[in-house]
């Protein structure tokens, strides 16, 4: 019997627009948890994530990083499918979610618009084809000012699509926040630059500059709605798969999973 979606962080921004979303695909949404104190007009309210894992088929998660680690116990133990979208997360939480993705399926990305999934399969192409020795890469962000974690986890999520371009790690040639008398650029390098003011939805340009030529890719979000959806997507796709880690690449056909 479908169970249906649940909500982490339902009574927030992105939690009410996952809602509707969720209504919109004429899927049943179970309900949702959130702060106490705040609620969602028809919807259930659970005590915590182990109740509304219990109650649901898939959880969609766009809350805080310092809940992952909780929230991948509690749908491990429950057997409950997760859809992750919380950025900013640490070794250890991303560790975390590995570990649950060995009990149940996960679909656990940086950005869930198809748009930017799209960039980052070209990011990855142009990567290997555009000589590190020739074109430096370079990613610049923009979002709102009350972003909490800097670079983004769409920015992240670029480097590492360059990085695999180019065979090499991102954590060994990432550089971020250049101040001062940083001496000239490494070779190599992936660059980053996040921008913070007013109420940007989300800005994200990757440029490779070489002597002779520059090439950019920039993706535009107008409405959160996008993520929403393609989050949606994500929540009706992961249910009954198989346990495993996988990406919105794998949603949209174009990844390997598992």
């Amino acid at each position: 019997m479908d169970k249906g979606i649940g909500i982490a962080g339902i009574a927030g921004r992105m939690g009410r627009l996952l809602a509707e979303e969720v209504v919109a695909a004429q899927a049943r949404l179970v309900g949702g948890i959130d702060r106490p104190g705040l609620s969602v007009e028809g919807a259930t309210l659970f005590p915590d994530i182990a109740a509304l894992a219990a109650a649901s088929d898939v959880v969609l998660d766009f809350t805080h990083a310092s809940t992952a680690v909780a929230h991948a116990k509690a749908l491990a133990a429950a057997g409950t499918a997760w859809v992750l979208g919380t950025t900013g997360l640490s070794a250890a939480d991303e560790a975390a979610v590995a570990e649950t993705a060995k009990r149940v399926a996960v679909v656990y990305a940086p950005n869930f618009s198809t748009g930017v999934n799209l960039m980052l399969a070209l990011a990855e192409r142009m990567a290997a084809a555009l000589p590190a020795e020739q074109y430096d890469a370079e990613i610049v962000e923009m979002h709102h000012r009350q972003k909490v974690d800097a670079p983004s986890g769409t920015a992240i999520g670029l480097g590492r699509a360059v990085a695999r371009g180019r065979g090499v790690v991102l954590e060994d040639v990432k550089e971020s926040g250049r101040d001062g008398h940083t001496g000239a650029r490494r070779t190599g390098a992936i660059g980053f630059a996040a921008l913070r003011g007013g109420q940007v939805v989300g800005e994200h340009t990757l440029l490779f500059a070489a002597g002779t030529e520059h090439i950019a890719l920039t993706h535009r979000a107008f409405d959160r709605r996008a993520f929403a959806a393609g989050a949606v997507r994500a929540a009706l796709w992961v249910r009954g798969r198989s346990p495993g880690l996988y990406a919105m690449m794998d949603v949209l056909g174009m990844g390997t999973g598992g």
